[in-house]
């Protein structure tokens, strides 16, 4: 508690011991009318450099902070309809008022030029036509040039470094956290603007009580009646290739859909495009822990680190519909179906390297995998967001039958394996918020099944000495079958007073789980290599979060306390463990708009996690052909304190954005994790009881500036990561620790009408110790180059050039790629003619390292060869 306080003295000092005075006043005309919509700005002296400015509210008033310590500064007001106002005036806090005299000027001609970028109270507004490039295609395509936004290889969009929590289109939220479906897909042309909604509450009912420090994306479409969508048919070689999609959409005041058939073997992973990428959903996930995992695996190849279009050998037909309507009271209908079907394969030989203490085992595979995805998924939504009322339902089912296949040459021996894990799970989540009285009462609801069957089978048995009596035998089968029911349910109020909003909530979570398990070889069923095994947890939970707000400083304190039980027992083992836990795990956070421009905010907290059932078995699994494990240990005991800042800096007037963030977490383990290292590689993985502490520091900033007098976009970024930690490594305690770093830099320049040109650069470093033992640091360099031609209006000719370096533990490795690529579009009737050259120079495989706890993992990836597509793309 004593941390807590220190800390929250310590940020109320910083901040206000700023030096920071407060200009106050009001515009009025000659009449005494308020002014509305005037700007306001303060400037250093005989420079245009902007320190803060204002937009006049309906009373004419406006108010600005200014962190400068010169002495004098210059106001200036500007509005159209009455002279413009220049004043110097003394730095300090103090109150202006004026009276604007009207000015009527006769304009014979007038050019206007807008600005790119606007803000209006907490929305950002980012003009499309300024952004948009005459290659880009759709919505995705803008985003990328559009400062203080970045949307990163798997579709995620962050808006200064941090994750959006909504995607909405025309204010409705169709896809809710699968976004990336719209934005690859909705042509630029139809979008007037993407607005970013700064401090977006979702639910209406809570916009002036629950403060939020996440963002927002809302796309304005140019009509309020729109049907658009694309459609691309394509054909190449070599092997025969083929790229299809058809995407309509429309979009109305009453209802939205969005529908798409998409099927290629070009490497276009278009499965991504429904990948869940909203935090809000990314946590609800984490915290039932019911989503699909993979207890067993082949052994695959690490994938590149670069697009998958030069990689991924793929054969996928993806179909989806999406369709939401608004019905009456307020209320919407949101149905989401989708379907994926895939065939992929992977060629390429892996090295590993395993460091213990005082050796090094290496092995070296050649594999080949095909892997073979099905999945269904549905969501029906009924949900009313009003400021008056809050109430929404979601049915979903979700099923995955999957399957892998894994052919290993391993000194020259064949080991073949073969996967089935499937997965399936109907869930419904319910919230409602109503007014209770004088507060507002919130209702949540969840529950859900799940089923997890999945086996492996290894052709020869493994491990000959552990299953077998040291003989050989033919195949090796684990079979695991994992049940699962899980609910929470809570109901919390909402109360304002003064500058205090104060919101208690008491719950309950019930998770009941069966693990059954068994190993089972070509000779016989292994009696003593078997798993039953039932998991109860439950946890009651009371939680009341205080909100604070004032002008521009906003405070939140959360105070959970939560009472854990676990219950664990294998009957036939005759193993059994409970555990009562008591826990307060409270939160801190600061946030302070140090101005229009700079904001801060930081946060501490404290935190307990007792792990899940995968953590927990008392016989052993054979998880793949190279890996067995039991964990016969106490549940584990995680405590983790973490701390955070964040500094960031928007000015859309200059078009310049600026975040820096640090974290650091320190986490108290009670279990020490102990990998028996074989000479063949073989890793016997097991938990011993032994308090032990892993720490962890993140540090990442990222600048980018959108100079519209010569069209260019300048990006920076760096991150630096480093852990430390504690392993057993064949019996002797070892100290790890990892350290990653790496630099960034993007320049998009038009050079002239006709040509543009983007350089992209990236180096990664990496290094790993063991004990006083320091390996080779691991270097990565990625170099962009693309030059774009625009011959005419409607042609385009682009050269993607992308150079790779990688410093291995085996070799140091240097890779070209050239893609070329020319398109005609037919402008009155819309449709582009298109031709591809991909992999020009035919660059066959691609070496790249992973660095573990305690191994390096060199992969040699087979690339896709050299290909020529054509393809024809049109507008609905």
């Amino acid at each position: 508690m004593k941390l807590f306080i220190s800390f929250g003295i310590f940020y109320l000092f910083s901040i206000f011991s700023f030096s920071q005075s407060i200009i106050n006043g009001k515009l009025k005309t000659v009449k005494g009318v308020p002014i509305s919509g005037v700007s306001v700005t303060i400037r250093l002296l005989n420079t245009d450099a902007i320190l803060n400015y204002s937009i006049s509210n309906n009373k004419g008033e406006f108010s600005i902070r200014i962190n400068s310590k010169t002495e004098k500064i210059q106001l200036k007001i500007r509005s159209m309809g009455f002279k413009n106002v220049t004043k110097i005036i003394v730095n300090k806090t103090q109150n202006l008022n004026f009276v604007l005299e009207q000015e009527i000027t006769e304009l014979k001609e007038v050019i206007v030029k807008s600005f790119p970028i606007s803000r209006k109270g907490d929305t950002i507004n980012y003009f499309v036509k300024s952004f948009s490039k005459q290659e880009d295609r759709t919505i995705a395509d803008v985003l990328k040039n559009m400062p203080g936004i970045e949307v990163l290889d798997n579709g995620k969009i962050l808006y200064q470094g941090k994750p959006i929590n909504k995607y909405y289109i025309e204010g409705l939220d169709l896809l809710e956290g699968k976004y990336n479906l719209a934005n690859k897909n909705l042509p630029y042309k139809t979008v007037s603007k993407v607005q970013v909604l700064e401090n977006h509450q979702p639910i209406k009912m809570l916009d002036s009580l629950v403060y939020s420090d996440q963002a927002a994306i809302n796309i304005k479409l140019k009509n309020s009646y729109t049907f658009t969508g694309q459609a691309e048919i394509g054909s190449g070689l070599s092997p025969l290739l083929w790229d299809a999609s058809i995407t309509p959409m429309l979009f109305s005041k009453k209802k939205q859909m969005l529908s798409s058939y998409q099927s290629n073997n070009t490497g276009n992973d278009v499965a991504s495009q429904l990948k869940t990428l909203t935090i809000e959903d990314l946590l609800e996930q984490f915290e039932r822990n019911d989503e699909k995992q993979d207890w067993l695996s082949i052994q695959k190849l690490l994938t590149p680190n670069f697009s998958e279009k030069r990689w991924l050998n793929n054969n996928i037909h993806l179909i989806t519909t999406n369709y939401l309507q608004k019905l009456e009271n307020d209320y919407e209908l949101r149905l989401n179906v989708s379907y994926i079907n895939d065939y992929q394969q992977q060629n390429g030989v892996t090295n590993t390297q395993f460091f213990t203490s005082n050796d090094t085992i290496r092995l070296f595979e050649q594999k080949y995998n095909q892997l073979y995805i099905n999945t269904l998924e549905t969501n029906l939504t009924i949900q009313k967001n009003t400021k008056k009322k809050f109430s929404k339902n979601s049915l979903q089912f979700q099923g995955y039958w999957d399957s892998q296949q894994g052919n290993i040459q391993l000194n020259n021996d064949d080991i073949s394996q073969n996967l089935s894990n499937s997965y399936f799970k109907l869930s419904n989540k319910f919230k409602m918020l109503f007014t209770f009285g004088k507060q507002i009462a919130t209702l949540n609801s969840y529950i859900g099944f799940s089923k997890t069957p999945q086996s492996l089978k290894v052709n020869p048995g493994q491990f000959n000495d552990f299953l077998n009596n040291s003989n050989e035998y033919t195949e090796v089968i684990q079979d695991i079958e994992l049940n699962t029911f899980y609910t929470n349910n809570s109901l919390g109020f909402t109360k304002r007073w003064k500058q205090f909003s104060f919101s208690p909530k008491v719950g309950f979570q019930f998770e009941k789980q069966n693990l059954e398990s068994a190993i089972l070889t070509s000779e016989n069923t292994i009696k003593n290599f078997q798993n039953n095994l039932d998991w109860l947890r439950t946890k009651f939970y009371f939680n009341l979060q205080t909100q604070y707000k004032k002008e521009k400083l906003r405070l939140e304190l959360k105070t959970p306390i939560n009472f854990y039980n676990y219950q664990l027992e294998d009957k036939p083992l005759q193993r059994n463990q409970n555990l009562n836990q008591l826990t307060f795990e409270p939160k801190l956070s600061l946030y302070y708009d140090v101005t229009n421009f700079w904001r801060i905010a930081s946060s501490i907290s404290l935190s307990n996690q007792f792990g899940s059932i995968n953590q927990v078995y008392y016989n052993y699994i054979l998880l793949n052909y190279r890996n067995i494990q039991r964990i016969d240990a106490p549940l584990p005991e995680n405590q983790n304190i973490s701390y955070s800042t964040f500094i960031g800096y928007r000015n859309p007037i200059e078009a310049l954005f600026f975040n820096l963030s640090y974290s650091k977490t320190i986490t108290n383990n009670n279990l020490l994790y102990n990998a028996q290292i074989l000479d063949n590689g073989s890793i016997n993985f097991q938990a011993i009881e032994q308090n032990n502490e892993r720490k962890s520091h993140n540090f990442s900033t990222k600048a980018s500036k959108y100079i519209s007098s010569i069209n260019t976009n300048i990006t920076l970024s760096t991150n630096y990561s480093l852990q430390y930690f504690q392993q057993i490594l064949n019996s002797d305690i070892t100290d790890i620790s990892n350290q990653n770093w790496g630099f960034n830099g993007n320049v998009d320049i038009d050079i002239t009408d006709w040509l543009n040109t983007e350089l992209t650069s990236t180096f990664q470093f990496s290094n790993n110790q063991i004990q006083e033992q320091k390996n080779q640091t691991i270097t990565q360099q990625f170099h962009k180059f693309n030059i774009n031609i625009y011959p005419k209006e409607n042609q385009y000719l682009s050269l993607k050039t992308e150079f790779i370096k990688n410093n291995l533990f085996s070799e140091n490795t240097k890779n070209l790629f050239a893609d070329l690529l020319y398109r005609y579009t037919w402008s009155k009737k819309n449709i582009d003619f298109e031709v591809q050259w991909n992999n020009i120079f035919n660059t066959e495989n691609y070496s790249i390292l992973n660095i573990n706890n305690f191994s390096y993992l060199e992969s040699n990836f087979i690339l896709r060869p050299t290909q020529i597509l054509f393809k024809i793309r049109f507008s609905l």
